[in-house]
């Protein structure tokens, strides 16, 4: 590639509060994952992650304000930038303990939309994450003041559950969760990992979720999770498993340029930047095949053209794959004992 790969940066002269917290989430929960390993790392990173929050809260603002014609329209804030200020702090409290975080979370937690009722977890809003790992605190750290994060928890758990009261989600004929047609597979992938992550804590806490008088059990929860992952990696009524590379049948023709046009080894020649259009049009399979990347999937009723120009059913993204992750983890890890 020769086009420019521009660099755009956040300060407190145009802020991006979101991308900030976001940041600071990350470098949280990395700390966490090196504390054992490597404690010099692991503190390097808290620290990181403290001081860039602050700059996140400090100077507070949404970065598609400032870079707007370079971000919006497919990647604007549309959610707001408090959901990525509460989700980074849940991850500084549980990262570093110290009582400023959940102080912080106490004070601000209502301003910032942690009882709002929308049940989805995505690129652009981390809401309900915030409300599962702060319930975690709740149920196994028992951290009593986080209580209501329980029950904004167990709102999102109803809204999803099929037939419960309160649900409010839609599933496909052939049972995989439809939140819109713009690569909807990734509200799959993170609901799953979110479902599977509730039903751990519930698990060892002993409890479950009340639906308008209907309990739902974590085992309920994995069943729901599972069948989301069986349906991506094929077991849906096309027999098409949306994990590209994955099974006998999978997508041939996706959104992706590295993966639709020729190698050099194969055309030797540059390909000027407008002669891609035609390769997406063709009907020819994708020649380098994109092994391990999860696309945007099938329609409302099952259906999937495999077309590369249907950008919002093929496109593969790190959004859709980076929950699967963990839901893949877990599954395995568990396997039988579901």
């Amino acid at each position: 590639m020769d086009t420019p790969r521009s660099v755009f940066k956040i300060d407190q002269n145009t802020p991006g509060s979101e991308v900030a917290a976001e940041t600071a989430a990350a470098l949280a929960a990395a700390s966490l994952v090196f504390r054992r390993s490597d404690r010099t790392y692991s503190k390097l990173l808290a620290r990181r992650a403290i001081s860039v929050f602050e700059f996140a809260d400090k100077h507070r603002g949404a970065y598609s304000t400032g870079l707007r014609k370079y971000v919006c329209p497919f990647y604007c804030d549309f959610s707001g930038y408090q959901d990525e200020l509460l989700w980074a702090a849940a991850w500084l409290q549980k990262a570093t303990k110290n009582p400023t975080y959940l102080n912080y979370i106490q004070a601000n937690g209502q301003i910032l939309g942690a009882g709002e009722f929308d049940n989805t977890f995505g690129w652009d809003n981390k809401h309900v994450g915030a409300r599962i790992l702060l319930s975690k605190a709740f149920l196994i750290q028992k951290v009593r003041s986080l209580h209501d994060y329980k029950g904004h928890a167990d709102s999102f758990i109803c809204s999803i559950i099929p037939g419960a009261s309160y649900s409010s989600a839609q599933y496909t004929p052939g049972g995989l969760l439809f939140k819109m047609n713009d690569s909807n597979m990734q509200y799959v992938t993170s609901t799953s990992f979110l479902l599977l992550s509730y039903a751990k804590y519930l698990t060892t806490a002993r409890q479950v979720v009340n639906c308008g008088g209907t309990a739902i059990t974590p085992k309920r929860l994995r069943a729901i999770a599972k069948r989301q992952v069986d349906y991506l990696l094929g077991d849906n009524p096309l027999k098409m498993s949306y994990m590209v590379g994955y099974g006998p049948r999978y997508p041939q023709r996706i959104h992706h340029r590295g993966s639709s046009l020729p190698s050099i080894a194969a055309h030797p020649a540059k390909i000027q930047c407008s002669s891609g259009f035609s390769v997406m049009r063709s009907q020819s399979p994708n020649p380098n095949i994109l092994v391990g990347a999860v696309i945007g999937g099938p329609d409302q009723h099952d259906r999937f053209p495999d077309q590369r120009s249907d950008y919002e059913q093929s496109e593969p993204a790190t959004y859709i794959n980076a929950p699967l992750v963990g839901t893949l983890a877990y599954l395995a890890h568990s396997f039988g004992q579901m």
